[in-house]
């Protein structure tokens, strides 16, 4: 796979996949074809929200186990909650596959904080991850004083939004005076924050440039400037099936 060739060219070595994405199988092959030890990358993937009772959430991860090739994976998420199956038995299974040694760590995605509070209480085991759309123009405030609060990371999906975000003229202003592109401001701005970022691309010069944003630093001002773009109807990704945000 030329995109994953490109990544690890570029220093990339987290590497997100899920069945939805039908990407595990390729991303797989792409990663014993590098030459990495399996202890020199960091794998995900994910259990779709309709997989979510406990016998279909271990044959979901078993079949992404294989499909992927390369041993256990570093991190398993629920992809999305579902509210017709009891959070408790989803966790369960989700631990079940970490003590199965399916992954190393496990964690959750697109959880509001109050539901993200609910899965710290029920979980035998630590979650390390809340996987969630994040970008200045969505406020993520309340999910990121919860990830805080549990010790748990925020991964951002969607880290530079649509294609608006990259014409807007205070990233535009921000990026021309540290003569960087507005998608690496925003990926730094993730940084600062101490999130997670994981961009999308399959074009060899822009993974190439969204990793290279350690030479330089945003203040404080333009932190807040970025953060203060946020507008109620941000959010890209808000499918049928998720009842409440909140």
């Amino acid at each position: 796979d030329a995109a994953v060739d490109a990544a690890v060219a570029a220093g990339y070595r987290h590497f997100d996949t899920a069945p939805r994405y039908e990407n595990e199988a390729g991303v797989g092959a792409a990663l014993r074809g590098t030459g990495l030890a399996r202890d020199g990358y960091f794998l995900t993937t994910k259990v779709w929200h309709t997989e979510l009772r406990a016998d279909a959430f271990r044959a979901s991860a078993e079949r992404s186990v294989e499909a992927l090739g390369v041993g256990p994976v570093d991190l398993l998420l629920i992809h999305w909650p579902n509210p017709e199956v009891p959070l408790a038995e989803t966790l369960g299974a989700l631990v079940q596959a970490r003590r199965d040694g399916l992954t190393r760590h496990i964690g959750v995605s697109n959880f509001p904080a109050r539901l993200l509070d609910e899965a710290v209480a029920i979980a035998d085991a630590p979650l390390v991850a809340n996987q969630c759309e994040y970008h200045p123009r969505l406020d993520q405030s309340r999910v990121i004083e919860a990830c805080r609060r549990h010790g748990i990371a925020l991964v951002a999906y969607a880290p530079i939004g649509s294609g608006r975000l990259l014409e807007d003229p205070v990233i535009a202003a921000i990026a021309a005076g540290h003569g960087k592109s507005p998608a690496q401001v925003m990926l730094r701005w993730h940084l600062q924050q101490g999130n997670v970022a994981i961009p999308r691309s399959s074009n060899p010069s822009r993974v190439a440039q969204n990793i290279a944003i350690t030479d330089f630093t945003l203040t404080a001002d333009e932190m807040a400037r970025l953060s203060a773009l946020a507008v109620p109807d941000g959010r890209i990704f808000n499918p049928a099936h998720v009842r409440s945000w909140e």
